[in-house]
């Protein structure tokens, strides 16, 4: 059975190696953890990330959308009643 590490040496592991200007390789060595088990730690969290910002992105689009219709709906109620009061003003002219 594989060696199991906090969530937070995981974390702190894949932070210095995608910020640092160290190799990878070297980081990994540092931390006296495999290379591959970094890589493996930082290409799962890229995937569920993307999976993350997916769902995100969904629920996000779909909160602008409705938005977006209110304010449609709001401008399309505020563009009619400027259409009666122009009607309105038009005709007090003649």
């Amino acid at each position: 059975m594989g060696r199991v590490y906090k969530a937070e040496f995981r974390h702190e592991a894949m932070r210095l190696a995608l910020s640092s200007s160290l190799s990878r390789e070297r980081i990994a060595q540092d931390m006296r953890i495999g290379s591959s088990t970094l890589k493996t730690w930082i290409r799962d969290a890229q995937k569920l990330d993307t999976v993350v910002a997916d769902t995100t992105d969904h629920t996000a689009l779909s909160r602008e959308n409705e938005r977006l219709r209110r304010e449609n709906l709001l401008l399309r109620e505020e563009r009619e009643l400027l259409k009666k009061a122009t009607q309105f003003f038009a005709s007090q002219k003649s």
